[in-house]
């Protein structure tokens, strides 16, 4: 077979026109943004004069991303650039890729598309690169996500995913993304962070496969084109909500069978845009970044009568016992034989151990914002701020039950939104607080999070005060597609206003930190690990082993293991948080 073709490409009522593929399904138009034989990365080099690789290595999942010093053209100008461009395979030739891929070696270099900590290290070496060359960032996204694993987890990726979003953040120089087939989850964000993204028409972003979504709203994977149409993946619908700055068009159809046009109309865009941000280049790049980031993300604001319907603290931290000095154990322990354990628990080895069992792991209790508040600050110096009380989540999509789940969390935990922001002091010390309570729909990343994170910054930065950020989520929340996930670069921004502005920026990393909570604010600042903390990374250990077939590790994603891996700046039980954040902030006062 020459040329491959997805179902309804087999069908004679198709064209390729415009009208045929607005008319597919949801998912059929997913589909289409990734077709093998869509262009590639490497693909699109020929747009581009005196193409140089650079930073080429052999380390595994490497070749996902490829860096290229190139220039390009605009007029009667030509502007370096740093390419770093997502390569899902090895060649967009259909023949050709059926033979590559009957070599197993390739296989495995290839690894289904999705990069692993080493591509991310070479995308931030290669931004670092290009800021010591003066060269334009163009990143190029295609994605079906990041890689999935335990070796991965092992290597940190969601760390560098963070990073990469940073280092876009703080970049001196111009930065662009164009997304040009699929840019799913925490693969694509680690690169679209830019201060301009750009879409080809038929590509697709998205926060999470259809068929993942699918298979959390609805039990089954067989709803995949509900939850396509549900959570607005085409770029058409990225730029309507505000997070594609520019479409390119593929006029002639799409790229995969009309190529020359569709990298001719690529080079017209993107050459546009690469000029007129180079003209803008000079050294306000971080406050013209500032000022484009402020704007991401859509949320309502509620009134304080609504407020008080709800409003009240919630605590999960077990209190000590009246009489004596244990309490009850949980009804299922067990120990390592498998025999049925009952004894009572020592309630002070209990907190110790950050209220997990030390006979079989069990997790008798997840802590809630109020409840880090009171550990952390001093009796009663909490303060609601003003400018984030009233912010609350807005349901753009009108994600099936949404506005009642949020509903229904907000009379179970008190609260607005998953998180609150404040002032406080610790032992007297002005600080700026936030803090998240897993439990109000699993403390997911969304544009409320990101825009409180960011006014948050702003008032510490007023108040000249530390920022305390309490990491709690199990990643970005696909009820608000891939708009929440946008909003991850943001608060990248804001944090490093906090760093340049010299204030101490500290991080509670608490469990579960995962995700779009990870590689966002989880990975930024001096970080705090909680003692006997679990499920920290990128990808959840249910997750790993879905896809890998294999149990993980014993201790996986621990703050134990994260330890051993050289990932935990510090730990602290939760007794002493308090004492560990006077302690970092004594210190940064002592050394100025």
């Amino acid at each position: 077979m020459k040329h491959f073709y997805l179902p309804f490409e087999k069908n004679e009522q198709f064209s390729y026109s415009s009208q045929s593929i607005k008319n597919l399904t949801e998912y059929e138009k997913y589909q289409l943004s990734f077709h093998p034989e869509r262009p590639k990365y490497l693909d699109y080099l020929e747009v581009f004069d005196n193409v140089e690789e650079c930073l080429q290595n052999d380390l595994h999942g490497s070749c996902l991303i490829q860096t290229h010093r190139a220039n390009i053209r605009y007029n009667d100008s030509s502007h370096p650039v740093m390419l770093i461009g997502q390569q899902s395979g090895p060649t967009s030739n259909f023949g050709e890729l059926k033979r590559v891929m009957k070599d197993h070696s390739q296989v495995v270099k290839w690894n289904q598309g999705m990069p692993t900590p080493a591509a991310f290290q070479k995308a931030i070496d290669a931004i670092a690169l290009a800021e010591q060359e003066n060269r334009i960032v163009i990143t190029m996204i295609d994605t079906a996500g990041a890689d999935p694993t335990e070796a991965s987890e092992s290597g940190g990726i969601a760390w560098k995913i963070g990073r990469c979003m940073q280092a876009l953040g703080e970049s001196k120089v111009p930065t662009i993304s164009v997304i040009i087939n699929r840019g799913c989850s925490g693969g694509a964000i680690a690169l679209t962070g830019c201060d301009a993204v750009l879409a080809m028409q038929y590509s697709t972003y998205l926060v999470i496969a259809p068929e993942a979504c699918s298979s959390i709203l609805f039990r089954t994977r067989d709803k995949a084109n509900l939850a396509a149409e549900i959570s607005q993946i085409t770029a058409k619908e990225a730029l309507q909500n505000g997070i594609v700055d520019e479409l390119i068009p593929e006029t002639a159809g799409p790229a995969h069978r009309f190529r020359k046009e569709a990298l001719e109309s690529f080079r017209d865009v993107l050459s546009r845009w690469a000029g007129k941000l180079a003209s803008e280049h000079n050294n306000r790049a971080f406050e013209r970044r500032v000022d484009r980031w402020q704007r991401i993300g859509q949320w309502d604001l509620t009134t304080e009568e609504n407020i008080k319907a709800y409003e009240r603290p919630v605590h999960a931290f077990i209190p000590k016992p009246d009489k004596n000095h244990f309490i009850h154990r949980h009804k299922r322990c067990r120990n390592e034989h498998g025999k049925h354990v009952a004894d009572p628990v020592l309630y002070s080895k209990l907190v110790a151990d950050n209220f997990v069992c030390d006979t079989c792991g069990h997790r008798y209790v997840r802590l809630t914002a109020h409840d880090y508040i009171d550990l952390v600050l001093d009796k009663g110096t909490f303060a609601e701020h003003a400018e984030t009380r009233y912010i609350v989540d807005r349901d753009i999509l009108n994600f099936p039950d949404y506005s009642d789940k949020i509903v229904e969390a907000r009379h179970k935990y008190g609260m607005s939104s998953a998180m609150i922001t404040g002032n406080g002091k610790v032992d007297g010390h002005n600080v700026v607080f936030c803090g998240t309570s897993f439990g109000f729909l699993g403390g997911s990343f969304c544009m409320s999070t990101g825009e409180k994170i960011w006014q948050a910054a702003q008032i510490a930065i007023d108040k000249k005060c530390p920022l305390i950020i309490q990491a709690a989520g199990g990643g970005a929340r696909m009820h608000e597609g891939c708009s929440s996930m946008v909003s991850i670069p943001k608060i990248h921004v804001a944090l490093s206003r906090i760093e340049k502005a010299g204030l101490p920026l500290i991080t509670i990393v608490t469990d579960p930190t995962l995700g779009g909570v990870a590689i966002g604010f989880g990975s930024r600042g001096l970080r705090i690990f909680e003692h006997n903390a679990g499920n920290i990374g990128f990808s959840g250990k249910r997750v790993i082993e879905q896809y890998t077939g294999h149990h993980t590790s014993k201790d996986f994603q621990t703050t134990g293991w994260l330890q051993q891996k050289s990932f935990v700046d510090m730990v602290a039980r939760p007794l002493e948080l308090k004492n560990r954040i006077c302690e970092i902030i004594e210190s940064r006062r002592a050394k100025k």
